[in-house]
């Protein structure tokens, strides 16, 4: 089987991956499952969350995005990443100045999020054609403090942060510059790429999760928020009935999408945070946000499984909403336009 470029099926995961782990051993609470962000290990009366994504693209942003994005899964379950840690792999003829740029950007955001950087690998890799930077993020809190993806439950609302999109529109922005200047503006794209600024949802999730009534909390990377969701649904067995109008789109977003011809809830989506909560709750859950500077909307609501996943167009037709094979961002970096 030939696989398209970005995350193995979750077939082949339940097939082959989820066979292979080892040791079976009774401190591990959590550990690998489909549309789950982290793994939950206890240490005495505590747990451990930990998380690790590796950074393929976007070479200008390398060590930020590996900081960011590996502490975002800790931050799903609730709690606060404290300790991170690399692999950096550079092509052969690397030079001191790209370590130097890597480093110096994941200093940058560990410092921003209060974690300490205490371990990793470096090296030149035979082979490579791009650097590829593996963050592992470790966070704590007491057991029983935390939430996954597996808690939603019918009637629960679904809230998400920020829009769709983020780290994808960031990412053709920065990669394929030149190309878009053919379209759009310098000031358009530089605004587009300073959405890796955006891509942080510690704040997003901690706020929420000390709000109370949140029972889950899934971040929406390859896939964007239309495979998340999938995800989301995935680990707690439910259907899900969102609505096209009530998921921020940004203008960025949407035209650099449209010259591409793919769709924003398909593309990768790091700096949004998918949240179910407690109807109760909701109301006051998304004006924490608020007040902390965080935009967020319900954009629906969880369903018992038989029901299916549907997304309710901007028209008012209903259908199921489609799973991506492979995150749009691949789509668009494959093509090579001349307009």
């Amino acid at each position: 089987m030939s696989f398209l470029p970005g995350k193995v099926p979750t077939e082949v995961l339940q097939k082959i991956v989820f066979k292979h782990l080892g040791t079976k051993r009774n401190d591990v609470v959590l550990g690998p499952s489909i549309g789950e962000d982290a793994a939950i290990v206890e240490v005495g009366k505590e747990v451990l969350a930990i998380a690790t994504d590796p950074i393929t693209g976007a070479e200008e942003w390398l060590g930020w995005l590996a900081v960011n994005v590996s502490a975002n899964d800790v931050a799903t379950c609730g709690v606060q990443p404290r300790w991170f840690t690399s692999c950096i792999l550079l092509p052969k003829g690397s030079r001191e100045e790209l370590v130097e740029k890597i480093c110096r950007q994941m200093d940058k955001a560990a410092q921003q999020l209060n974690v300490a950087i205490i371990g990793g690998h470096c090296e030149i890799t035979p082979g490579l054609e791009h650097p590829i930077v593996t963050g592992c993020s470790i966070g704590i809190a007491e057991n029983g403090k935390y939430v996954t993806s597996n808690g939603a439950k019918a009637g629960n609302m679904i809230i998400l942060t920020k829009g769709t999109g983020i780290e994808g529109t960031a990412i053709l922005a920065s990669d394929r510059r030149k190309e878009l200047l053919k379209v759009f503006d310098e000031s358009f794209l530089i605004k587009a790429e300073n959405f890796f600024t955006k891509i942080s949802v510690v704040k997003d999730a901690l706020t929420a999760f000390q709000t109370g009534g949140v029972l889950a909390m899934h971040d929406p990377t390859e896939g964007g928020v239309a495979g998340g969701l999938h995800e989301l649904a995935d680990a707690s067995n439910v259907g899900f009935q969102v609505y096209e109008e009530k998921i921020l789109v940004s203008e960025e977003t949407r035209k650099i999408c449209a010259y591409f011809e793919i769709g924003p809830l398909q593309l990768i989506s790091s700096g949004s945070l998918l949240i179910v909560a407690e109807k109760g709750k909701t109301e006051e859950i998304v004006s924490r946000l608020s007040q902390n500077g965080v935009p967020a909307s319900v954009i629906g609501e969880v369903t018992e499984p038989k029901l299916g996943r549907k997304i309710v167009s901007k028209t008012g037709e209903k259908v199921e909403l489609v799973r991506p094979i492979s995150d749009h961002l691949w789509t668009a970096l494959a093509k090579r336009f001349e307009k």
